[in-house]
């Protein structure tokens, strides 16, 4: 009996992060479950707060299940591989609203691998992605307190503003023209 490895289950992108770290990249697919929610273990609570925009302490199957199961159009979901050592460190989202305008898009950046570039790589990789895709725009939902994240997507040319309704939020977007 064979068993196949996560680099094996779907072609892959090799990518360099600005400090230099080679990451793999590739779509997720369903049998990726059990291995994102060993990577969301390793992210930060505050970092899964941010990202999920609610206390979680444990991803489970329905929180899993919408980054593991999507149609690779509309909606995808990419894993970031450490090429050196095969681990899951970065995990990164694009959504498309029904019109194909508007996507959403969110990274998460296992905790010992912040800081390297992981995360900037992962949001070029979106942008293209919306890119291809036709999109006009893609926002980002950040907690206002995720100064990290903000910082990082205003460096990459998203513009910031309030969330009506909702003081704990800012509504980060980059137009593509």
């Amino acid at each position: 009996m064979t068993t196949t490895t996560l680099a094996e289950l779907a072609p892959m992108t090799e990518m360099t992060t600005r400090d230099g770290t080679v990451l793999t990249v590739r779509a997720a697919y369903a049998e990726d479950e059990g291995v994102l929610a060993d990577f969301f273990d390793k992210v930060s609570a505050e970092d899964r707060r941010f990202r999920f925009l609610t206390a979680i302490n444990h991803l489970g199957h329905d929180q899993l299940q919408p980054l593991t199961h999507v149609d690779h159009w509309r909606t995808e979901s990419f894993l970031a591989l450490d090429a050196a050592t095969g681990e899951l460190v970065g995990s990164a989202m694009l959504a498309c609203d029904g019109e194909m305008d508007t996507g959403e898009v969110a990274v998460s950046v296992r905790s010992d691998y912040r800081g390297r570039g992981v995360g900037w790589t992962l949001l070029d990789l979106l942008a293209e992605e919306a890119r291809k895709r036709g999109l006009k725009r893609v926002i980002s939902i950040e907690d206002r307190e995720n100064h990290a994240a903000i910082e990082l997507e205003r460096e990459k040319g998203f513009e910031a503003r309030g969330v009506d309704g909702d003081p704990h939020l800012v509504l980060l977007e980059k137009r593509f023209d």
